[in-house]
């Protein structure tokens, strides 16, 4: 569990450290020049190896019981948290509308997951990595309110290019549903395809 929590404390602080001490992102930023942005990866990568050992390493240890249709809830989450993932690289209409896709799609995957995982270090993780979205969120509103006005105007896009998304999302889900399978716990209902 110390590695989940240090992995998830790196994660955390690397992405908010220029938010939150924008004057010490500055100065690291000028001692260290192009190099800066190589150590807070180099953080950001070395946090999630944490969070990966420390997960697969934790005991389970219930906290509670997931409601039988979680799991079905759990994966509508997961399709629309693939597809607000792809909404910045989409040539759809939804591409203008949306603030912060990422970081939705984030929030609404670790909060699915806890309809599925009862146990502390799913809770520690997910709910973690959920609050540190949302908390994101909040921090980038308050800098930069959607009432103020954008850089340029919102690109515009087309209804193809919104169901491109969906079937793109839809072929990657697919995909993140057979990886999940292989390396952990299989996520849909029934049985397994192979």
């Amino acid at each position: 569990m110390t590695l989940l929590v240090a992995g998830l404390g790196l994660w955390i602080a690397a992405h908010l450290f220029g938010r939150l001490a924008p004057g010490a992102r500055a100065g690291l930023a000028a001692g260290l020049g192009p190099a800066a942005r190589g150590l807070v990866a180099a953080v950001i990568l070395a946090g999630l190896a944490l969070m990966v050992a420390g997960y697969r390493g934790a005991a389970t240890v219930a906290l509670y019981a997931p409601p039988g249709w979680g799991i079905h809830l759990n994966n509508l989450l997961l399709l629309a948290a693939v597809a607000l993932f792809g909404v910045g690289h989409s040539q759809g209409r939804l591409r203008g509308r949306l603030r912060h896709p990422m970081l939705t799609g984030t929030a609404l995957w670790a909060f699915g997951h806890l309809l599925v995982r009862g146990d502390v270090a799913s809770v520690v993780l997910f709910l973690g990595l959920g609050l540190w979205a949302l908390a994101a969120i909040l921090l980038i509103e308050a800098r930069a309110p959607a009432a103020a006005p954008a850089a340029g105007p919102a690109p515009r896009g087309s209804l193809a290019g919104d169901l491109g998304l969906l079937a793109g999302a839809v072929a990657l889900f697919l995909v993140i549903v057979t990886l999940h399978g292989w390396l952990g716990p299989w996520p849909l209902p029934g049985g397994r395809w192979w």
